[in-house]
């Protein structure tokens, strides 16, 4: 059910999820216009980013501990936020637009959202960590709901 205590692998994840996300503010879409999202979908991920938040930071669990096939969960889920990083990347190097930021990538569809919230829930399955489990569910259905709908509102 997990071990309390600090973790660095969270605090990193987080970082690697935070800071894109911080420039992004200064670099944000045109046309881009969080007024019409749907107040459920905003509510699910708000609670999720709290609780992904606390849960990730306060669980041992996530630091590795040892070597065994394990870590492959590890392993995976620090590849996933790699290419989170490069899709991030890519965004930022493209026009900037509505499409770049709602874009797949390698076929994920909508990579911005579907990637680091898949990363974290194969980081809660290595930490064994129901709780992370359960607050990524909550998150992904707020976050990569939030980003199918403005994906469907710009494909019109």
């Amino acid at each position: 059910m997990g071990h309390f205590g600090f973790s660095y692998v969270g605090l990193t994840f987080l970082l690697l999820l935070t800071v894109p996300n911080l420039i992004w503010t200064k670099h944000q879409p045109a046309g881009y216009d969080p007024h019409g999202e749907s107040k459920v979908l905003l509510g699910f991920e708000r609670v999720g980013q709290v609780c992904v938040t606390c849960t990730v930071l306060i669980f041992l669990d996530f630091n590795p501990h040892g070597w065994s096939p394990w870590m492959l969960w590890l392993i995976a889920a620090c590849a996933l936020m790699l290419l989170y990083e490069l899709w991030w990347i890519r965004y930022f190097r493209s026009k900037k637009g509505l499409a770049d930021f709602y874009s797949s990538f390698l076929g994920v569809p909508v990579a911005g959202a579907t990637l680091p919230v898949t990363a974290f829930f194969l980081l809660g399955i290595y930490g064994k960590v129901v709780w992370l489990m359960a607050s990524v569910v909550i998150l992904a259905v707020g976050h990569i709901g939030i980003h199918l709908q403005h994906r469907k509102e710009i494909l019109r």
